[in-house]
């Protein structure tokens, strides 16, 4: 080998380690969060909302910081467990439900208060309106990604039809939260607390004879299958969701990927869920009617002995928060200020 081939072969080789060493630090340099949900990947949550961000942030990044989803409960299952699953790190970020685990969110709860709100999009505007000032306290423990609530929730019943109060008296209907709770208490039902995916099965074997939940849920959870009536027009509870990250996972990042994660999250992503959710909502109950389900909804007179019986619940509320120390009927205030 002469001088001139030796030169060759020496800057081949020390290109080929350049690039490998260089392939191996961008490797390094790149940072793939875990997102934990315990909804299948069909959910309009996971499709149209989790997985659009995630694909946002990806392209925001270069492909540098990325959001890798496991749905359906892959990371631990039990949906009651996803805050402290955040708290943990099992995840670096949860979608859940602050209702699982009411007793950790009496302030945020405000927001499902029955006939509080107009629905998702309204009531979501509102939850952001005070949280800095009301709500910020219950998520110390994390970095909040997004806060919406879905759509005002209807009644799907088995074999009975809700046209009036009285209709309600003595049912066993499965309740969203504790808030939920206390309201299909007010309007005389015996309430009944479950994870959303377990509403199928005790509809279909009768364990319960409905539920008050949001219309999209028509569709994710097959209720046209088990429930033949539905009930609209309610002065009705909201439920609300989160996606929140281990604060220890948020503070690893730099102040770059920190600003590229909230360009995709906070009340922006917010409010693209509730708009999801409302939409849903509308085509559940379509679906609903497509497949032979009566969709029934309140004239004035019964809508106002609802909202008459949801007095009840404000005060229960405004009582159980005053002996814990909390203001309620000032958050109460707030958020009702927050409408406009």
């Amino acid at each position: 080998m002469n001088a001139r081939e030796f030169t060759r072969t020496a800057l081949a080789g020390l290109m080929a380690v350049t690039t490998a060493i260089g392939l191996a630090s961008g490797a390094a340099s790149a940072t793939e969060l875990k997102l934990a949900t315990f909804m299948s990947p069909k959910h309009p949550m996971d499709s149209r909302v989790m997985t659009p961000m995630a694909q946002e942030l990806a392209k925001l990044s270069g492909g540098k910081l990325t959001v890798r989803i496991y749905p359906a409960g892959e990371l631990g299952k039990g949906p009651k467990q996803q805050f402290k699953r955040a708290i943990d790190g099992v995840a670096d970020i949860t979608f859940g439900l602050p209702g699982y685990t009411s007793s950790q969110f009496p302030r945020s709860l405000l927001i499902a208060l029955p006939g509080l709100t107009k629905g998702a999009e309204d009531a979501t505007r509102r939850l952001w309106a005070v949280y800095d000032t009301d709500l910020a306290g219950e998520f110390t423990a994390v970095k909040v990604l997004a806060l919406w609530t879905n759509g005002l929730a209807v009644l799907i019943t088995r074999d009975k039809p809700i046209r009036s109060l009285a209709d309600l008296k003595g049912m066993k209907i499965r309740a969203p939260d504790a808030v939920g709770a206390k309201t299909l208490a007010a309007w005389g039902a015996i309430p009944v607390s479950m994870p959303a995916p377990k509403i199928y099965n005790a509809m279909n074997t009768g364990i319960v004879d409905g539920v008050l939940i949001g219309a999209s849920g028509i569709r994710s959870f097959k209720l046209h299958e088990v429930g033949k009536y539905f009930t609209t027009g309610l002065p009705s509870v909201v439920t609300p969701f989160y996606l929140v990250m281990n604060k220890g996972t948020w503070q690893s990042l730099s102040a770059a990927e920190q600003a590229q994660i909230e360009q995709v999250t906070g009340p922006a992503l917010s409010a693209k869920a509730a708009q999801v959710y409302a939409r849903a909502a509308q085509g559940g109950l379509k679906f609903a009617a497509d497949k032979g389900g009566e969709i029934i909804t309140l004239d004035a007179a019964a809508a106002a002995e609802f909202r008459a019986a949801n007095q009840a619940v404000y005060d229960a509320l405004s009582a159980d928060l005053q002996a814990k120390g909390i203001d309620g009927k000032a958050i109460i205030a707030d958020l009702e200020a927050a409408g406009g």
